[in-house]
């Protein structure tokens, strides 16, 4: 034992001389210390080992960065700055992104906290994309665009909200300036014309036509449409105080059946009020002696007193157009009722111009005979006036009876073939697509603001299953009714123009002095409501809103109300002719409200049709 313990002795004192030994002689001298401890204090020593081991296992990534960063320290300042651009180099490297997140692969769009931890220990990634996984974590309603890392679509989601809220915002303004321009022309109405037919608002005063309050019975479902309860109410009250229909007076039946029969049909509809019903009861019942020709074609007037009706003083010929537009309505009526005798009068009228000689390819001349029954004028074939909703009630009976109707979709379709293949032209310089008019076999470029009903119900047979070459006409002839705005001084459609298809030609349209009036018209805006339902292109809201604003600057005036105007080239002198249409507030302006509005089921074009002064009737279930 001597000589182990003076070994022992001569060992330690080397050590401490500062005189090096070998590894052997230093391990086997500490596992002689080790022997020497008692058996509690080995053990209290590999506890604490052990103790630590565990530690160094739970904390070992934060270690792991921060020895790896005193590393780098230390090897820049040992190296000098050689050391220090390889260490910078080194992070310059391209990372290698996260494999993609999927459900496969455990990721949920709202997993646990301790998923952070496994994205960021699975590769080395940098600090920013870190910060981006930590994003996508905190908010579970984020997901990756990128198939191969983790590139997020944080700012594409940011930006759709702003894109979403900003839409919606603008949305709102506009449906908020349609509402102030209704309330602006229904102020003038009310101060100036309350319980007539007109508002004359330049001279603040009215025009009589039937004596039966047209502009408030138009303006009934467009109130209700825009949530304006204290006008509809107070329009109520002089419909169940005022309006009687036990005058002796004349009055247009088609005039009366569009406007009328239509707005009080389409207002029970709307509100389920049965006051509006049986006031619809009422006028229609009176209207019916219109029918009692030899012809069974109706005349043009009837006076709703007396039960006596007649043809204009001018001609027995009624118009191919207001004979023909009136069905929609009397058929309705007929449902309502219980009673088939409104309906099968309108059907006879349909009958009979279904098999008529004296079309031309589907269109029809522009006059019919009461008394004979027969076209008359014939060899003149237009989408304008006196021939325009014929072919826009084909499609909407059609729809209106739930698609079963055949022989009136048979009419349609050759109509529009016929359109195709005799009035379609293009323009110059721009390649507008317009139609035209066919006189005695000569084409002219002439175009009625009215024909722009076609674009829309072109649209809405496509939307109803008809071919798909309707839809892009349909886009085409939008294009062209537009410009008969934009190319106008104050951005106004005239009444009438003439295309221009010479080549070299500066503008596509040209307007005759006799025609550059503007009536407030609302065929441009009905046809944009159809184009933007069906396509959702943006353009067409855009499009409206420029007309609308143009309506605003041009037509309306401070006292109250919306004027036409003679002259829509001269924006310093557009000269207002004293008038305000009743369809202004029935048509034009519904129209718009329902062009800004990004909700179909204020009015949804699936279960109502329109008849052509706007006024929605429900499309009948099939089963009727």
């Amino acid at each position: 034992m001597i000589a182990p313990a003076r070994k022992d002795f001569v060992s330690l004192a080397v050590g401490e001389s500062g005189t090096y030994t070998n590894g052997k002689q230093r391990k086997q001298s500490y596992w002689r210390k080790w022997k020497q401890l008692s058996s509690l204090q080995r053990s209290l020593i590999l506890l604490v080992l052990l103790l630590l081991l565990i530690s160094g296992i739970v904390i070992y990534p934060g270690l792991l960065t921060h020895w790896g960063a005193q590393s780098e320290t230390v090897e820049s300042r040992s190296d000098g700055d050689r050391k220090q651009e390889q260490i910078q180099m080194r992070r310059e490297e391209k990372v290698v992104l996260p494999e993609p997140l999927s459900e496969k692969k455990g990721f949920r769009k709202r997993g646990p906290p301790v998923l952070q931890n496994r994205l960021q220990n699975k590769v080395n990634v940098s600090e920013a994309q870190k910060v981006e996984m930590k994003m996508l974590l905190e908010d579970g309603n984020k997901s990756l665009i990128s198939w191969r890392g983790a590139v997020l679509k944080m700012d594409e989601d940011k930006d759709a909200i702003k894109k979403e809220e900003s839409d919606s915002a603008v949305a709102a303004s506009r449906l908020e300036a349609v509402q102030e321009a209704f309330r602006h022309a229904w102020k003038g109405y009310k101060d100036f014309a309350w319980g007539h037919d007109e508002l004359k608002p330049i001279s603040k005063s009215y025009n009589e036509w039937f004596g039966l309050g047209l502009t408030l019975i138009d303006a009934l479902d467009t109130m209700w449409i825009m949530g304006l309860k204290k006008e509809f109410e107070e329009a109520r009250q002089w419909v169940a105080t005022h309006l009687s229909f036990e005058k002796n007076v004349d009055v247009n039946l088609f005039e009366s059946t569009i406007r009328i029969l239509g707005g009080l049909l389409s207002t029970y509809h709307l509100s389920g009020d049965a006051l509006f019903l049986d006031k619809a009861k009422d006028i229609g019942s009176r209207l019916l002696p219109a029918f009692n020709t030899p012809s069974k074609i109706p005349y043009s007037d009837v006076n709703i007193g007396n039960g006596v009706a007649h043809p204009p003083r001018w001609t027995s010929d009624s118009t191919v157009a207001e004979v023909t537009s009136i069905q929609l309505e009397f058929r309705e009526l007929s449902r309502l009722s219980g009673d088939p005798k409104y309906q099968d009068v309108v059907m006879e009228v349909t009958k009979q111009v279904h098999k008529l000689e004296g079309k031309h390819d589907g269109l029809v001349p522009m006059f019919i005979n009461t008394n004979s029954g027969q076209f008359t004028h014939l060899g003149v074939y237009t989408m304008g006036a006196r021939a325009d909703s014929y072919y826009e009630y084909l499609l909407k009976q059609w729809i209106q009876g739930g698609r079963t109707e055949k022989e009136l979709l048979e009419d349609y379709m050759q109509a529009v073939e016929g359109i195709k293949k005799n009035l379609l032209r293009k323009s110059s310089p721009l390649g507008l697509t317009f139609v035209g008019e066919l006189t005695h076999g000569r084409f002219s470029p002439k175009m009625d603001h009215l024909v722009c009903f076609l674009p829309g119900t072109l649209a809405l047979g496509a939307h109803n299953g008809l071919p798909a070459e309707h839809m892009e006409l349909a886009e085409q002839l939008m294009e062209t009714c537009y410009q008969m705005y934009a190319q106008m001084e104050t951005g106004l459609s005239p009444e009438i123009v003439h295309f221009n298809m010479q080549t070299g030609s500066t503008q596509d349209v040209d307007v005759k002095p006799a025609d550059r009036h503007n009536l407030l018209r609302p065929e441009t805006a009905e046809s944009l409501l159809y184009l933007y339902r069906y396509t959702k292109d943006k353009k067409y809201q855009t499009w409206g809103w420029e007309i609308f604003q143009n309506f605003n600057k041009y037509t309306r005036v401070e006292s109250g109300g919306y004027t036409s105007i003679n002259n829509v080239r001269d924006p310093k002198s557009p000269s207002p002719r004293d008038k305000m249409e009743s369809f202004f507030l029935g048509e034009t302006l519904k129209y718009f409200y329902l062009l800004f509005s990004d909700n179909p089921e204020i009015l949804n074009l699936d279960k109502y049709v329109f008849n052509t002064e706007a006024h929605p009737l429900p499309i009948w279930p099939k089963a009727e």
